[in-house]
């Protein structure tokens, strides 16, 4: 078995060579349009042994398995132009005949190119994936993590960056929210699909039977703006199992009146790190109430995620230090939170968590929809001792969260955590951006009054967890 990390960097290797490929962003996608054709390939493969009618919604010519499979074949000149004026006019034109498979083909090659120039390059990139086999689990485990690597290395290529969340932010946010087989799971800002990915293996755990398989595989909904995060996208669904991923969409989110979302649309879950830092191209806001009206990306899907979410519907997104204060438009948006989800948690993370991409300070919000807020939860994640920050040899991992996982079982104020009361956000103007008032050098400011104060908040929260611990025991 091929190793395919050293696959990987020979195919990147080949494609330095070729005078038509230019960056690292192009190299990616010439990669995953390739790759996409391959696991294709395999998962019919796997179809045909499965289904006795299984019928591939490409014809025989276009098939991998007829042009790209036999290491001798087609190369030079005559590959190039078969690519170039044969192959990719008819994927990008590829009839829809109701075959879902043949609509996602087609909205993947809608806007891919065939970089390369060298036919016979292209071949010996074309040997080299066939050394993998994605239909073996052991080479599906570890093309994920490869994957990951590939993802990583878009932030070299400018703002394509914005795709990546590290996977120990996007695990923690999962668990927390813990979706439910059944329950319909959306990333509004999907990237290359790594919520949905750990989405996915989440209610794995949940799905025994072929048919509990089959809800899974509807659950999982994704929109992604941009061509080549979108093609990531639905090639990392497929390698995780969802065969036939007409759920992610092309599309901008915001595009749409807010007011036409209806309750079919609404989902349970959501999952996500909106774009933040950038704005939105002119009469977006339009989409939104009067009273929110801003060209903010982030707040603008802050109201999205709250019209989108069913009643007692979950979320749990990232959002930048911004977005917890300011004025006007700001505020609004904070008090509707407020008034309409109960926000239970904010997690505050150190500043490094995404670079190099970003080095804004951000948060994880959790919240419910249909309640209005009593009191929020803050808890400061600290970067690990020793470590002054985050880095992209050096970045947040998942074991970090564990002291926080284990606090969230029973919270309770302690160095790191601390509670809000609503009336304290409202005296605030709705200002989010509360500091730990339990750091060491703070304690010794406090009047008596205020420890008098937090010894007797600190008392009810032992009350209400011993309360629960006396009926679980009864139970």
């Amino acid at each position: 078995m091929p190793n395919i990390s050293s696959v990987i960097k020979a195919i990147q290797d080949i494609m330095r060579k070729d005078t038509g490929v230019d960056g690292d962003a192009q190299r990616l996608s010439q990669i995953v349009w390739m790759l996409f054709l391959k696991i294709f390939a395999d998962k019919e493969d796997e179809a045909e042994v499965m289904k006795d009618d299984y019928k591939s919604p490409l014809e025989e010519k276009y098939r991998w398995q007829n042009w790209a499979q036999d290491d001798e074949g087609m190369t030079g000149d005559e590959l190039i132009d078969f690519i170039n004026n044969d192959l990719f006019p008819y994927l990008q034109n590829l009839e829809n005949d109701s075959n879902q498979q043949a609509l996602i083909i087609r909205n993947i090659f809608q806007d891919t190119y065939n970089y390369m120039k060298s036919g016979t390059l292209l071949r010996q990139v074309i040997n080299k994936i066939n050394e993998i086999d994605f239909n073996s689990s052991e080479d599906r485990h570890l093309f994920n993590d490869i994957y990951e690597q590939l993802l990583q290395s878009l932030q070299s290529a400018g703002n394509a960056g914005e795709y990546y969340t590290p996977r120990a932010v996007t695990q923690f946010i999962v668990d927390m929210v813990n979706p439910q087989l059944g329950e319909k799971v959306l990333d509004p800002a999907c990237g290359t699909g790594g919520f949905l990915a750990c989405a996915i293996e989440h209610l794995k755990k949940q799905a025994d039977t072929t048919k509990e398989g089959e809800i899974l595989n509807n659950s999982i909904f994704g929109i992604e703006k941009k061509p080549l995060p979108h093609q990531l996208c639905t090639t990392n669904m497929i390698l995780h199992g969802i065969d036939t991923p007409i759920n992610i969409r092309r599309d901008n989110t915001l595009s749409k009146p807010i007011n036409n979302i209806s309750p079919a649309d609404r989902v349970d879950c959501i999952v996500t790190n909106p774009p933040f830092g950038g704005i939105e191209e002119d009469g977006i806001e339009n989409n939104f109430p009067a009273s929110f009206r801003t060209r903010e990306t982030a707040d603008l899907f802050l109201v999205y995620i709250m019209k989108m979410l069913k009643p007692q519907g979950r979320a749990g997104i990232v959002l930048p230090d911004g977005s917890l204060f300011g004025e006007g438009v700001k505020t609004r948006i904070r008090q509707e939170l407020l008034e309409t989800c109960n926000l239970e948690v904010i997690i505050r993370l150190p500043n490094s968590v995404f670079k190099p991409y970003a080095t804004v300070g951000t948060n994880l919000l959790f919240f419910k929809k249909g309640e209005p807020t009593n009191f929020i939860w803050f808890y400061e994640h600290k970067l690990p001792d020793g470590l002054k920050s985050y880095s992209k040899t050096n970045p947040i991992k998942n074991e970090e969260f564990n002291s926080i996982r284990s606090w969230w079982k029973n919270k309770i104020e302690n160095d790191l955590a601390w509670r809000v009361s609503i009336e304290d956000v409202i005296n605030n103007n709705y200002n989010l951006d509360f500091k730990n008032p339990n750091k060491s050098e703070t304690k010794i400011m406090k009047t008596p009054q205020e420890l008098i104060a937090r010894i007797r908040d600190n008392n009810k929260q032992i009350n209400a967890i011993l309360s629960r611990l006396e009926e679980q025991l009864k139970g």
